[in-house]
């Protein structure tokens, strides 16, 4: 008995010891598999970031043609979304490139490097397009692919945004425009189409980004919808009668187009095409933003654009809008039907992106590259002062002010985006300072007309503007690509055509533009507060939870945000 008594004591015991043993080893195998199995924690993120850029959009734009818009394009975006109304370019100047770099580096070219569309190059002793490339070759077409953002010197949020998911998702940018296309989808973007006109008639890339078209995009470019725009009139969306905001449709302030002798509505574009280099013509109608959208809507499908786990950003830039104004001018029945029409394009597009990506899955925000001034022969009648520079004149006029105080009428190398780059070998040669004759040029070309403020570049290097319009010059002065003598022409003072509109300058006609956030992450809400338009990159780095581009010189809009 004593022997059973034993052995079952044992056997207990040794149960015990086993269970013990089991759920120390299972315990250890358990606290092993926490520690190798890392722990996710899901940010909530947008599946689909939509940029959208209007060229040569003035914020009165929203509320001049108010009443003719829809309840679900811009209308929407007002209600629905967060209306900042008093946002503003802070530099100069506000051209097409350096508008699309701003928005999306954070800063001014300063630091990002654009100081415009094109500029003199004092390196290479020629003018230069921002966007040129010659390291690299068309894809889609046989011209106009030589393209890539190496001019552009800081990271966008397109780039931040890829480099924070280990390069995963995708970038994509398009636009009639190259420069509107290539510049605001970074240096990391898996694309960047734009339209090449002429004869051609279809969206195109560069060897920067892939060696062949997608087979989406040649289906599209094969659709025939490019060739489908130019066969129809272009013909006011609503009664004409019934546009009021605008002057008269037949006036001397306003191009025509080749082969139409009036620039007045209705336009055959089928009989205009070949007078207007076929393709091209499609660019400068209100249809180019039809058709942007067309493409669009076609890049969101070809690439699946919010469908993975991780967020995709497309950019899209509306040119047409910019074609028109500078043809047509601010007040023109062309510029007021082209956004009636485009309102409709921004209701097609958030319509498409509620059905194909998801009402709670994508966060767009719009605003534009520049505004535009009114036509200044047009404000003349109304008894407003405005004029136009004459360059040729005043070519003359400061060589004349070399001659006469360095007995040189070579000193002055090139005279571009209101600016003159100095011959520093010819200023060598003859033993000048350069200072001086920086400051004598300062000093004597502010008496030159329609000039409203002259300043050296030394004078932007060491000091400080806090406010005004010469604060807005030094932030787009960028010490090693900008000229050493700037000047600022009057208000409403173009270097232009005395038909159509243009911009460029550090007036609010030029500066203030729309902005406006809305989706996913995104407070319903108006602000009149002044914010200035490098505040978008970090916003947007900040709801996607992101470091901001390396060159930020914004702030967050923190009101926006949820």
């Amino acid at each position: 008995m004593k022997k059973i008594f034993l052995f079952i004591f044992a056997s207990f015991t040794f149960i015990q010891c086993a269970s013990v043993k089991s759920q120390t080893a299972s315990s250890l195998t358990l606290q092993k598999t926490i520690l190798e199995t890392p722990q996710t924690t899901t940010l909530n993120r947008p599946k689909l970031v939509v940029g959208i850029v209007i060229d040569q959009m003035r914020y009165d734009y929203l509320i001049k043609f108010y009443s003719k818009y829809g309840e679900n394009g811009f209308k929407k975006l007002m209600n629905d979304g967060y209306n900042l109304q008093n946002v503003h370019y802070n530099y100069i100047p506000t051209y097409t490139a350096v508008g699309h770099t701003s928005i999306y580096t954070g800063t001014t070219p300063t630091n990002h490097g654009i100081i415009g569309n094109n500029w003199y190059d004092k390196f290479e002793k020629k003018s230069i397009y921002c966007v040129d490339d010659i390291s690299y070759k068309t894809v889609g077409a046989n011209k106009g692919g030589e393209k890539s953002p190496y001019r552009m010197l800081t990271t966008t949020i397109t780039d931040q945004l890829k480099l924070a998911q280990n390069m995963n998702g995708k970038t994509i940018g398009i636009s009639i425009k190259d420069r509107s296309a290539i510049l605001t989808a970074g240096h990391t973007a898996n694309a960047a189409y734009w339209f090449e006109g002429g004869d051609t008639g279809k969206f195109i890339t560069s060897t920067f980004y892939m060696n062949a078209l997608p087979i989406w995009v040649n289906n599209f470019n094969n659709s025939g919808i490019a060739n489908s725009y130019l066969e129809k009139i272009w013909d006011t969306y609503f009664d004409i009668n019934t546009y009021t905001e605008t002057i008269a449709d037949h006036n001397i302030f306003e191009e025509p187009f080749k082969g139409k002798k009036s620039p007045s509505f209705p336009y055959d574009l089928a009989k205009l095409r070949k007078s207007n280099n076929n393709y091209d013509l499609l660019k400068a109608v209100a249809y180019g933003n039809d058709f942007t959208t067309d493409f669009a809507k076609a890049t969101i499908l070809g690439e699946n654009l919010g469908k993975s786990e991780y967020t995709d950003f497309l950019s899209i830039s509306y040119s047409s809008t910019d074609y028109v104004g500078h043809q047509f001018g601010v007040d023109s029945k062309e510029v007021e039907d082209s956004y009636i029409r485009l309102d409709k394009n921004i209701e097609d597009l958030i319509i498409f992106l509620d059905t194909k990506v998801g009402k709670a899955n994508y966060t767009l925000f719009l605003t534009a590259d520049h505004a535009a001034v009114q036509v200044p022969s047009y404000l003349k009648t109304l008894k407003i002062p405005g004029g136009y520079f004459d360059n040729q004149k005043f070519k003359v006029f400061a060589n004349n002010i070399t001659q006469t105080h360095f007995n040189s009428s070579e000193l002055i190398e090139d005279i571009s985006n209101n600016q003159l780059f100095l011959n520093k070998d010819k200023i060598k040669e003859l033993h000048l300072d350069i200072l001086k004759v920086e400051q004598v040029l300062v000093d004597e070309l502010i008496n030159f007309e329609n000039i409203y403020k002259t300043v050296s570049a030394y004078t932007l290097q060491s000091t400080t503007f806090s406010t005004g319009i010469l604060q807005t010059l030094q932030n787009g002065y960028n010490q090693k690509f900008s000229g050493d003598v700037l000047f600022i022409p009057n208000p409403t003072t173009i270097s232009y055509a005395q038909v159509g509109s243009t911009h460029g300058s550090g007036y609010s006609y030029d500066t203030h533009v729309p902005l406006i956030f809305y989706g996913q992450g995104i407070k319903k809400g108006t602000s009149n507060e002044y914010y200035p338009i490098i505040d978008i990159a970090p916003t947007i780095s900040s709801l996607l939870k992101i470091e901001q581009p390396n060159g930020t010189t914004g702030k967050t809009i923190t009101e926006v945000l949820e």
